[in-house]
């Protein structure tokens, strides 16, 4: 049977001054009228029933997200006492529905992407579901690169392809951190390089089996964990199992090192909002190829990222290229191109005392 992990315990700084600790990314109705993770919810919820949807966060996030997700049942919502990482994620995650059924298929997803059309990301979760039943496979989605992105980590595929209900399906060869420009420009052109869209199925015997043969500190606290499930010591155990867990990603720890891993290519549509510039992509610009989410007036504005409220206006002159942010309690103003520059802002806050404002 398919079930979903959703994690959702990212803190999307590069989202601030919108995005903060309570309110991070995936709460945000950053397209359409809905939050990012019940976006998640909906786009699986037609294919896997809500009793088998569940979501990894943080403990500080817990309760907003239970609020926001009122189909998936209170006792899906499984809190983390801190971030580890995705291996940790993924490990609790699997070890908690191996209690309940050994035989299940995981479909690991994040809370903050957008996929289109919904249709087609199903059918290849199914067909995805059928490579991990049959061949004890770790499988994940490539993203056919429109650019020499910097921003994102690459997969490369072997030739040998198969093709599995109009998918094609490649042995992967290796996994790439976010590369250079011109390592980028160069997988590129390759036309064997794909983006990892950070998207997972597999059965989560073969998950747990991986993580106890390549990452045995790990999966020895995640047997401590399991044990522990539905007795008086869980939440103590899994606080106290969290202090020893190194801070990897499955990626690291889990997929570089892997034998079995095939990746699809994904024929839906992806983006991982990963910052502000991702809001032209997604939304609709004016003739002056502003962005506007709230109320603006502007003279000679042009190209830029405006956010507010339809309470406060915000009025440009000579402006462009810019992110103009304004909250209730933060105005921020940023020239597009340091955009990735946002999480370092962040952080010299901490440094000058105004955490209260992350």
């Amino acid at each position: 049977m398919l079930y979903a992990v959703i994690m959702a315990g990212g803190s999307g700084t590069r989202f601030w001054p919108w995005s903060r600790q309570k309110t991070p990314k995936q709460l945000l109705k950053i397209t359409g009228q809905e939050t990012m993770i019940k976006q998640t919810v909906d786009r699986i919820i037609g294919e896997i029933p809500p009793e088998n949807i569940y979501v990894v966060t943080t403990s500080t996030l817990a309760e907003s997200i239970e609020e926001e997700l009122s189909q998936i049942p209170a006792k899906n919502i499984i809190s983390e006492p801190f971030g580890r990482n995705t291996a940790a994620c993924i490990g609790l995650a699997a070890t908690i529905i191996s209690k309940r059924d050994s035989s299940a298929i995981m479909a690991v997803v994040t809370a903050d992407h957008i996929i289109e059309p919904t249709d087609l990301f199903l059918k290849s979760l199914k067909c995805a579901q059928e490579l991990a039943t049959e061949n004890s496979a770790l499988i994940t989605f490539g993203i056919k690169p429109t650019s020499p992105s910097i921003n994102y980590g690459y997969i490369q595929r072997n030739e040998e392809v198969i093709n599995r209900q109009d998918f094609l399906v490649y042995n992967v060869k290796c996994f790439t951190e976010k590369p250079d420009r011109v390592t980028a420009e160069n997988f590129l052109k390759s036309g064997n390089y794909y983006w990892n869209s950070g998207i997972f199925v597999w059965s989560v015997k073969t998950i747990l089996e991986n993580i106890n043969t390549l990452m045995p500190d790990l999966y020895q606290g995640l047997e401590r964990i399991g044990k522990s499930i539905e007795t008086p010591d869980e939440s103590s155990t899994i606080y106290r199992e969290y202090e020893r867990f190194d801070n990897i990603s499955i990626d690291y720890g889990i997929m570089e090192k892997a034998s079995n891993v095939k990746i699809i290519e994904a024929g839906f549509t992806w983006d991982d909002v990963g910052s502000w510039l991702a809001l032209e992509r997604l939304n609709n610009s004016d003739r002056n190829n502003n962005t506007i989410l709230g109320k603006h007036c502007g003279l000679n504005a042009q190209g830029n990222i405006i956010i507010g409220d339809n309470e406060h206006l915000i009025a440009t002159i000579n402006v462009s290229d810019m992110i103009i942010v304004n909250t209730k309690d933060v105005t921020m103003v940023c020239n597009k191109n340091s955009a990735e520059d946002i999480k370092k802002l962040t952080e010299l806050l901490k440094e000058k005392g105004f955490s209260d404002y992350l």
